[in-house]
């Protein structure tokens, strides 16, 4: 989510809570910043409206939540409530199939959290989902702006809210997760606040001393879903042993706590290692599923024949990522650190869903706040259009490609044609099938993830580079030469 066009830009420093009024993360921020509050405000009104007639215009499409209606039904099993509680069933959670054989994927703590949110009715649980993930967007943009030096300028770090949640609400994974009622936007919002909050970018927390609560959202979050467990060896990587023991001590009460109240669905996801099978609900290769274990699939020709491959690139992709979120964090970068962080998550992960990749938005940010900043003119524009593409590369576009689609929006990942709900592996699944312009859309957003990490790991490797040949301590955040500075 990040290019370093020439020399004369930079990545974007974190500033400790004292930063002043004329300096932000990566400079000086120019006087042009006053429009940012009323252009962020229009931007953001103009792009509702539109998200709103598409709304309209395809209800039964983008307000089905198919994927809240298995979180609702989940908790329904947890209260005991028929008919989606059968209690002749071994495993009454996982054995549950719900409409075209989708299945209860998540752990145990996520059933037992939508059985509190399942006492709703079915429409207000579905505007609570939907207003939730809208507030923890605008929430999460919030605290990305002020780390990226916007604190102490509230009008600007508003402005730039406003204007970063207004493209984030046009991509294809926020839409995404809007229309499945996923937990994806609530997720995200309880890392960034684990990571950018209560004291975590002042030089005490840059040097690791955190707050006591700092690492139950990380807890939580891979409670609901095991993606952010990515999270914890970063912390480790960057020295913050309280919140990595935190975190994990958080995660591990999750677990208890399912086993606790749903002993044998527990014992099925856990002990008998159901959540190491992805294949058991979908096909890996399935268009959606846009991690490095389905592109491999998808251009091996079967599930068997790219999981080696696959488990050799994640293991390198893991190492590379880390090591590049830990070299940015120390450099005093931690909004690039955490998306690389993220990234590493999501390439790495057997199953990441189109909706997964909401960590888009705080990549947006980083981009535009770099355009804003950018001293030079030609910087300037090149961060400009570097935002530009990543918004049209995860961008939710009508499918003028598919004259059957009525315009429903969607993203280019879309464009190859798709089997629907299969599961297995069979050598007649349209995405084995895929040539020239559909492998390129079809695999886009990891395509895109792999050149923002690569971005990232150069950023990386030149910090430490300039730290070094100029002495300063590398955990240290460090004004830039002025020349440097974009």
């Amino acid at each position: 989510m990040m290019t370093v066009p020439d020399e004369g830009t930079f990545v974007v420093r974190a500033e400790p809570a004292a930063a002043t009024e004329t300096t932000a993360a990566t400079g000086t921020v120019r006087d042009g910043t006053r429009w940012l509050l009323p252009a962020g405000a229009l931007l953001l009104v103009a792009v509702l409206a539109v998200y709103v007639a598409d709304l309209v215009s395809h209800l039964s499409y983008m307000a089905a939540m198919r994927d809240l209606v298995v979180y609702r039904d989940g908790g329904l099993i947890v209260r005991h409530v028929s008919p989606a509680y059968n209690a002749h069933r071994a495993s009454p959670l996982y054995d549950w199939t719900g409409q075209n054989g989708v299945q209860f994927t998540y752990p145990p703590f996520a059933a037992v959290i939508f059985a509190v949110a399942s006492v709703l009715s079915w429409t207000a649980m579905r505007w609570a989902m939907t207003l939730a993930s809208m507030a923890a967007l605008g929430l999460s943009l919030w605290l990305v702006s002020g780390a990226l030096g916007y604190r102490d300028r509230p009008t600007v770090r508003l402005g730039a809210t406003l204007g970063v949640s207004a493209l984030a609400l046009a991509t294809e994974p926020v839409q995404q997760t809007l229309g499945l009622g996923q937990v994806n936007l609530l997720l995200m919002l309880l890392v960034i606040a684990d990571l950018l909050t209560g004291g975590a970018l002042t030089p005490e927390g840059l040097k690791g001393q955190t707050r006591w609560w700092h690492g139950f959202g990380i807890g939580i979050a891979a409670g609901v879903k095991l993606t952010p467990l990515i999270f914890i060896p970063y912390l480790l990587l960057i020295r913050k042993y309280r919140q990595a023991a935190t975190a994990t001590a958080v995660f591990a009460a999750t677990v208890a706590l399912g086993y606790a109240i749903l002993p044998r669905d527990s014992g099925t996801y856990w002990a008998h290692g159901l959540f190491l099978k992805a294949n058991r609900i979908v096909f890996l290769g399935t268009r959606g599923n846009q991690s490095l274990r389905g592109v491999l699939t998808r251009l091996a020709g079967s599930v068997n024949s790219g999981t080696t491959p696959w488990i050799v690139l994640a293991i390198l992709v893991v190492i590379v990522g880390l090591v590049t979120a830990a070299l940015l964090y120390r450099a005093g970068q931690p909004v690039p650190a955490m998306l690389a962080c993220a990234l590493t998550g999501l390439l790495a992960s057997p199953l990441s869903w189109d909706h997964h990749w909401v960590w888009v938005a705080p990549g947006i940010a980083l981009l535009a706040q770099l355009g804003i900043s950018a001293r030079r003119t030609l910087a300037r524009a090149t961060w400009w259009a570097a935002t530009a593409l990543l918004v049209l590369v995860f961008g939710c576009w009508p499918q003028f490609w598919d004259a059957q689609a009525g315009l429903t929006p969607a993203g280019l990942v879309w464009y190859g044609p798709a089997t629907y709900f299969a599961t297995g592996d069979q050598p007649w699944y349209h995405e084995f099938h895929w040539h020239s312009l559909q492998l390129l859309a079809g695999n886009i957003f990891v395509l895109a993830g792999l050149a923002s990490l690569a971005a990232f790991a150069v950023a990386a490797v030149w910090l430490r580079s300039r730290a070094a040949a100029s002495g300063a301590a590398p955990s240290q955040p460090r004004e830039l030469p002025r020349e440097l500075s974009p």
